[in-house]
């Protein structure tokens, strides 16, 4: 498809509704979708709700997390062992 042609970008043999403000491809009123205010394609709009998801959520711990945890606690420990010896 020709930018700027006035055809949908997905759907070639139908006529472009507007623009979608990301990629700024012209879609059809099937492609268009609505989300905060603003007009975008399917593929723009999925790519935004996994931005707006965030990171997903961590289930396995890793060699780093591990190590970082034992040093969390040594250090730890070792405030609390300062601590306990400068009360003395």
């Amino acid at each position: 498809m020709i930018q700027g042609s006035g055809r949908c970008h997905y759907h070639p043999e139908r006529a472009g509704l507007g623009v979608c403000v990301e990629c700024r491809r012209v879609i059809c009123r099937e492609c268009t979708t609505q989300f905060e205010g603003i007009n975008r394609c399917a593929a723009c709009l999925a790519g935004r709700l996994k931005t707006l998801e965030g990171p997903g959520e961590r289930k396995e711990w890793t060699v780093g997390n591990a190590v970082l945890a034992v040093l969390g606690m040594g250090v730890v420990w070792a405030g609390l062992l300062l601590l306990a010896t400068g009360m003395s």
